[in-house]
C-alpha cells in the first residue's frame, strides 16, 4: 500500500499490522481480583479496531497530518476513524517497572509455566 511505503520512505513507521477477526481472538477480563475468558465474536463490540500503525513524530500535529492522508474509502452510510495517541516511553514508568532484575523474574516465571 502506498501510505503505508510513503511513511516508510519518510523513516516514520515503527510498526503496523492488521487484526484478524474477533472470531479468532478471545478476551481476558479483570475484575474483583478474577480473571474471565470470553472467547470471540464478539457481538456486542460497537467499535472495532482493525490495526494500527505506530509512528515516530514529532508531535501530535504531524500525527494527525498523516492520519488525515489514510486512503480510506467509505460508503454513503459508512465511517473510518483513526485514534491518535502516543505510546509511553519507558522513561515515563518508575524506576521499579523497568529494573532489569524485576523483568528477568518476570520472565523466568513465565517461562516455569
Amino acid at each position: 500500500m502506498k501510505f503505508n511505503q510513503d511513511m516508510a520512505k519518510a523513516g516514520i513507521l515503527i510498526a503496523l499490522d492488521g487484526l484478524q477477526a474477533s472470531s479468532k481472538g478471545a478476551r481476558v477480563t479483570f475484575q474483583d481480583g478474577k480473571t474471565t475468558v470470553s472467547d470471540g465474536p464478539f457481538a456486542e463490540t460497537k467499535e472495532l479496531i482493525a490495526g494500527y500503525w505506530i509512528i515516530d513524530v514529532k508531535s501530535k500535529e504531524e500525527a494527525v497530518a498523516w492520519a488525515r492522508c489514510a486512503p480510506f474509502l467509505t460508503g454513503p452510510d459508512e465511517e473510518a476513524v483513526i485514534e491518535v495517541r502516543q505510546v509511553f516511553d519507558m522513561a515515563d514508568f518508575p524506576h521499579d517497572v523497568v529494573d532489569q532484575e524485576v523483568v528477568d523474574r518476570v520472565c523466568q516465571s513465565l517461562s516455569n509455566r
